[in-house]
């Protein structure tokens, strides 16, 4: 597998997917999986994620704190990189763990388990990929997310300020 080097990428909303894989030298690569492209970088997942994060004046640490705060979850917690890019994404295992998956939620077209425990997922694209994790555990990854991008998305909505204030004249 070549690796291309890329210094600064960051999760954008052609990002369907960061998988975990290894090098010839045993170390945690990520193949970036994009609607028109696939390509890989030499850092793992969740520090891309986190990078991303980062990008858009958060972190990992931070979006897991937010998801934890408005849904409640703490174990492999969806996150929101950008809510008005509609990026949420769900880890597969502990984002702990370096060989941690990300999966973007609305890529999603369908999922099927497969013999060996393991789960493709394919893409609104048509592509597919394979993850090292039941189909349940996806499927429950798949409706956390549903349910903390609805309960976000309502949150900022029914917080958004009213168009009929007028702010007040100094005179």
């Amino acid at each position: 597998m070549d690796l291309v080097h890329k210094n600064e990428y960051e999760v954008n909303p052609r990002t369907m997917a960061l998988v975990a894989g290894y090098d010839s030298l045993g170390q945690i690569v990520t193949e970036v999986v994009e609607r028109e492209q696939r390509f890989y970088l030499a850092d793992y997942p969740s520090k891309i994620i986190d990078n991303s994060c980062r990008y858009f004046a958060s972190s990992l640490e931070g979006r897991i704190s937010g998801t934890k705060q408005v849904a409640g979850f703490t174990h492999k917690p969806p996150i929101v990189i950008s809510q008005t890019m509609g990026m949420y994404f769900f880890p597969i295992i502990s984002p702990k763990r370096k060989e941690c998956s990300w999966i973007a939620h609305k890529y999603i077209r369908s999922y099927e388990g497969e013999s060996d425990q393991s789960t493709t997922i394919i893409f609104t694209n048509g592509t597919s990929i394979n993850v090292p994790v039941s189909v349940g555990m996806i499927s429950n990854q798949v409706q956390r997310t549903a349910q903390f991008r609805f309960t976000l998305e309502d949150r900022l909505k029914n917080s958004a300020p009213r168009n009929d204030v007028v702010a007040e004249n100094y005179a």
